[in-house]
């Protein structure tokens, strides 16, 4: 019976691939990783060997790979787009910022995931480690290409996608007439011009998500050796962990497998008097 009873015990823990996001992405799921740990899940990571936020701990095991760029290098494009996002301007103005800046950081983390994919040794472990699913940030989707690689259940962590992709990949209604778009200003209760405003500042995505997204469907591609799109990638998730709340953010709609999990979006600290 004892030995029936350790079995059942062993049985309850699982082990889980994280291939996370670095920056204020990795904060909160850092905290989430803490916790899965001290359930008795076994926890690897896998992280570049330049990062912002993402080191060691003692309640994961990390697994690192080298990237093709040094921690100054990094530091200064992130310091370069937090600058951008807080400089004013008009609406054209700030998309041709964020047009610029999303450049030079996609290009950053592309060759971070590039590198992972093509690390055979790495890729050896992560097939041979028996992994029971893996937990990403799909802002940028190299935790599913992973995924998809290794066959395994996927399950995000994120806030939200850019150009809402994350509603074009599970096909939920994301409508411009009173879900407001980043920059707008707008409420969910808008006039008919608003609407067309809405409807308006919605265009630049497209061409924004190109520059950031398309190489990922061709890395994707290449890697899994089959024609993928990054919604097709995206579409393959077990469940969404959103990390929004309608007290912060406008009602809408969500499909089943969209959890809100309020209350993560930051590192926890304890406040002064």
């Amino acid at each position: 019976v004892v030995v029936l009873l350790s079995l059942l015990g062993l049985a309850a823990a699982g082990k889980l691939l994280v291939v996370p996001v670095d920056g204020s992405h990795w904060l909160s799921m850092r905290e989430v990783l803490d916790m899965l740990q001290q359930k008795g899940h076994e926890v690897v990571v896998v992280a570049p060997e330049v990062s912002l936020h993402i080191k060691p701990s003692k309640t994961f095991v990390m697994k690192m790979y080298p990237v093709p760029f040094t921690q100054e290098e990094m530091d200064e494009v992130f310091k370069g787009s937090m600058q951008d996002l807080f400089e004013e301007g008009s609406f054209l103005e700030r998309v041709i910022r964020q047009y610029q800046q999303a450049k030079k950081t996609s290009a950053l983390f592309l060759a971070t995931c590039t590198h992972l994919i093509h690390n055979k040794e790495l890729i050896k472990y992560l097939e041979e480690s028996k992994f029971d699913a893996v937990l990403t940030d799909p802002f940028l989707p190299c935790g599913q290409i992973v995924a998809e690689h290794l066959s395994l259940p996927s399950v995000y962590f994120l806030q939200q996608v850019p150009c809402g992709l994350e509603y074009q990949a599970t096909q939920c209604p994301n409508p411009p007439s009173y879900i407001p778009r980043a920059f707008t200003d707008l409420t969910d209760h808008m006039t008919f011009l608003q609407r067309v405003k809405n409807m308006i500042y919605d265009i630049p995505n497209y061409f924004l998500c190109d520059v950031v997204y398309q190489p990922y469907a061709e890395l994707a591609s290449e890697f899994l050796k089959r024609e993928v799109t990054v919604p097709d990638l995206l579409r393959q998730a077990s469940i969404w962990l959103m990390k929004l709340d309608f007290v912060l953010h406008y009602p809408k709609p969500l499909m089943p497998n969209m959890v809100l999990i309020s209350g993560v979006n930051c590192a926890y600290k304890k406040l002064n008097q």
